[in-house]
């Protein structure tokens, strides 16, 4: 079999990885995986910024607005998803281009994710109904003392914690215990790149673009969202805010200025994971040639248009 790439474009919020994928993609007439845990629904489109038609320059795109909230994605749903895509990709393609930043996505997709146990129904509706009776912090007191997951997981995210707690009403042991890193060999080689920016640059580009999301009408998105505001899918950065402005928590500038904070917040986790990972490959999100001739090095593969 010829060999398969995988040219992972990754990098923190706002920091420009859709038009570079798109760009890189549209050299090798390919087509791009999105690894982003929210653009895959249909329900939520200014607020998690999802490409348009134009930035995606005429590219196929797989996980945008594939989904809906009413029925949530795991990673371990993105992992056979994406490894669906991919298998067809491959069939016409050699090289494939994967984009997003969704870590743990894009992890389950090079090398697998630890089995979890089948949670069973009732367990994942007394978990969902707490929280939308007390919210995260009601989440986090129905841990037993001592559960790792409080102490080592991503506490602030509300799928993880709902993940995390079912886990451990299911079998009484924290989800810690069970991820053991193993990884799964796939059919393809790699290149992991990551863009970046200095932090003053990126931050304004945060701020720029949750201002532009505001004129473009990310408010009544939220508006019309607001009867499925306990959906757990809606429990992130740009939405959660506004639902809190909605109830009279903030007006409407503070809930501006707490979207970009917790981008911002959120720029700084997503760099942090970047930079535990093996092997990665720093950029600018400008230097479009130099990754070309990075891709190339790697692939062998010349680019089919300029």
């Amino acid at each position: 079999m010829d060999p398969r790439y995988c040219i992972v474009i990754a990098g923190p919020t706002g920091v420009g990885k859709t038009a570079l994928a798109a760009a890189l993609a549209r050299r090798w007439n390919t087509q791009v995986l999105s690894a982003d845990s929210r653009q895959c629904y249909a329900e939520m489109n200014i607020g998690v910024a999802r490409p348009t038609a134009e930035e995606m320059q005429g590219v196929p795109h797989h996980f945008i607005a594939s989904h809906s909230i009413l029925t949530p994605v795991n990673a371990a749903d993105f992992e056979q998803y994406a490894l669906s895509v991919a298998d067809k990709v491959f069939q016409r393609n050699p090289l494939l281009i994967v984009t997003g930043g969704t870590g743990l996505y894009i992890k389950a997709f090079l090398h697998g994710i630890d089995e979890m146990p089948v949670i069973p129904g009732l367990i994942r509706d007394r978990v969902r109904a707490l929280f939308a009776r007390e919210g995260l912090a009601g989440l986090k007191t129905a841990f037993p003392t001592g559960d790792r997951f409080l102490e080592e997981g991503e506490i602030s995210n509300p799928h993880r914690v709902m993940r995390a707690l079912e886990v451990q009403w299911a079998t009484g042991r924290s989800i810690r215990e069970l991820q053991t890193g193993a990884r799964v060999e796939r059919g393809f080689k790699t290149l992991y790149l990551s863009l970046d920016l200095p932090r003053p640059e990126l931050y304004d580009r945060i701020e720029a673009r949750v201002d532009s999301m505001m004129r473009r009408g990310l408010l009544d998105e939220v508006k019309s969202l607001v009867d499925r505001k306990d959906n757990v899918c809606l429990q992130t950065v740009g939405y959660k805010e506004l639902f809190e402005h909605l109830e009279g928590k903030h007006d409407l500038s503070r809930a501006v200025d707490l979207i970009k904070q917790h981008t911002r917040n959120y720029a700084k986790r997503q760099l942090t994971w970047l930079r535990s990972v093996e092997d990665v490959e720093w950029f600018g999100p400008g230097e479009l040639e130099a990754i070309t001739e990075r891709v190339m090095q790697f692939t062998g593969l010349a680019p089919v248009q300029p």
